[in-house]
Formats: C-alpha cells, sequence, structure tokens
C-alpha cells in the first residue's frame, strides 16, 4: 500500500470509530457472567442491567458462562471485538486468578480494560447446623482437633470465597478440604444439606438458607460488621485479628474499546447505581454500590492483583 494510501485508510478507521462511538448502542448490550444464574455476581448483575438498558435504549442482556473460576466467561469478553456490545463483570477472584493460575489464555491487564467498580460487600462464613461450632473460636478449635476432616465449599477454584476459605486456614493454622462447584447456589445447597460443613458466600447468596435456619451464619469477613446482619460479628472481633476479605464486582470491556464508550459505559452504570429500585435492592443484600470512574478503577484492580499475589504466593496456593 502507497503511504499516502496507508495514511487515507488509518483516517477512515479512525473516522469509522468515531461515528460508532457516536452512535453506541445500535444494538443490545451483553453482559457476561462467568457463573451461574442466581449466584451473588448474577444478582448484581441483573440488577444493574435493566436500569442500564433503559437509560441506554438498547437491551443489556445478561450471558451466564460459567466454569473454570470464571476464566471461561473473562476469556470470551477479552477475545470479543472491542466494541462495547460484549463487556464482563467480576469479582475480586479475577485479581486472583492473575497470580492463581499457572496458564490463562488471556492476560487481564493487556486484554481488557476498567470500567468501572460496581459495588463491594463481605463474605459471610456459614455452617450447618449440626455442627457443633456455635463460634469461631469453637470452630477452630474443632478444626484443629479434626485437622482435614471438616470441607468448606466455593463457587470455584480461585474465586473469592474460595481465598476466603484459604486466608482463613492460612491465618489459623488449620486443615480443611476445598469443595468447588460451579457457582454459589449449588455450593449453598450443600452446605445447607449437610454435604459440605462451610461456605464463605456471598450475602445475596447465602442470606436466604441464613434466614430460614438451614445454614448458621458464624461471621462476616469485614473488618466491621455488616449493616445487613448487625447480629454477625466480623471475623477480626470473632478471633481472627486482621483477616478481611472485601467481594467486589467491577465491570471490564475488551482492550482498545473507545474511551468514548468506555465512558458512556461508566456513567450508565453510575446512573443505575442511583435508581432507587437499585439502591433499595443492594441495601437488602447487604451491598455497598461505588461507581467509581475508569482510572479509579484501573488503579484500585492493579492493587488488589499486587495484594492477592501476596497471599497466593504465602500460602503456596496453585492452579492449572
Amino acid at each position: 500500500m502507497r503511504p499516502a494510501n496507508a495514511v487515507l485508510a488509518i483516517l477512515m478507521l479512525f473516522g469509522s470509530c468515531i461515528v460508532s462511538a457516536q452512535q453506541y448502542p445500535a444494538r443490545p448490550v451483553r453482559l457476561v457472567v462467568g457463573f451461574t444464574a442466581g449466584a451473588s455476581i448474577d444478582i448484581v448483575a441483573r440488577a444493574i442491567a435493566q436500569p442500564m438498558g433503559e437509560s441506554m435504549g438498547q437491551q443489556v442482556v445478561v450471558d451466564n458462562r460459567p466454569g473454570a473460576g470464571s476464566n471461561i466467561g473473562s476469556e470470551i469478553v477479552a477475545k470479543s471485538p472491542p466494541d462495547g456490545y460484549t463487556i464482563l463483570i467480576v469479582n475480586n477472584g479475577f485479581a486472583i486468578s492473575h497470580s492463581l493460575y499457572q496458564k490463562l489464555n488471556y492476560d487481564a491487564l493487556r486484554d481488557l480494560t476498567a470500567v468501572s467498580q460496581v459495588s463491594a460487600m463481605p463474605h459471610l462464613l456459614g455452617v450447618h447446623p449440626s455442627l457443633p461450632a456455635k463460634n469461631i473460636r469453637e470452630l477452630i478449635a474443632l478444626a484443629k482437633a479434626k485437622p482435614g476432616m471438616l470441607s468448606f465449599a466455593s463457587s470455584g477454584v480461585g474465586v473469592s470465597d474460595h481465598i476466603a476459605g484459604e486466608l482463613f486456614k492460612y491465618m489459623t493454622g488449620i486443615k480443611m478440604v476445598h469443595v468447588p462447584y460451579k457457582g454459589g447456589p449449588q455450593a449453598a445447597t450443600d452446605v445447607a444439606s449437610g454435604q459440605v460443613d462451610m461456605w464463605f458466600g456471598g450475602l445475596p447468596s447465602i442470606m436466604p438458607f441464613v434466614k430460614s435456619g438451614r445454614v448458621r451464619a458464624l461471621a462476616v469477613t469485614s473488618l466491621q460488621r455488616s449493616p445487613a446482619v448487625p447480629d454477625v460479628p466480623a471475623m477480626d472481633e470473632a478471633g481472627v485479628r486482621g483477616y478481611e476479605v472485601i467481594l467486589w464486582y467491577g465491570i471490564f470491556a475488551p482492550a482498545a474499546t473507545p474511551k468514548q464508550i468506555v465512558q458512556r459505559l461508566h456513567a450508565e452504570i453510575a446512573k443505575a447505581l442511583n435508581v432507587r429500585e437499585v439502591r433499595e435492592r443492594f441495601a437488602t443484600l447487604g451491598l455497598t454500590a461505588v461507581g467509581s470512574s475508569p482510572e479509579q478503577f484501573d488503579k484500585f484492580f492493579r492493587a488488589e492483583i499486587d495484594k492477592w499475589g501476596k497471599v497466593v504466593k504465602a500460602a503456596g496456593l496453585k492452579a492449572e
């Protein structure tokens, strides 16, 4: 191609990107969730998808792609066209996977761009009522008396509830068996039925089982108690000093997505988080809305990769 023609082609491509960004969205937007329907992150995704769609004039369709600790869904979006029509919602397991997995088919920092942190909340450690432990100290004593006999569920290898359990093991010096599932609902169901002893569940997924009495709440994983469950102690006050795992949700788009589209998506997320029904829904779920800018979320995400990378290394965790 001659130099003049090459320059013309680049200008035409740049111009078409600007027009595309100005017309965005011209069709439905797909919001990929790397977990099963009914998981905490799925509940959050659906809570904001409807008001986002109403505001944008195009439907935001939640697409559940569970498996491999949400890495299947993440890879789909990482390899999607950077046009804003396929976006991803993740939790902090996404930052953990960066150092936990020995081989991933995508690079979070290279292949995706931060749009906005949506929310934050603690996990809740719930146990089957038959377990003879009424508080955290009794649970630790029981686990030490029966090393390797107790089990904890998770919604997948490397996701936030798995690491919450591993950090609990590491900080207390106990041994437990990890039982991974493809999503929170199955993990909660098996804890409620006694198939597994406990689960560090997201509040939206585990609270119905706590309220029905099928799961006993022992602690939340924040440094302070959660307003959603004020009668449940924080792990720190319950005896594991300095323990903290905050479950956050955030949205990413493929790298090279035009800045105008990223900013539009951020604005629509922030707008959805201010809808009264969404605020009320979040309050009942124990969620704190965030709505950070792309720049703020990118900085936060990089810090999370560094933070959890140190935990993964210190605990000697690996996943294929």
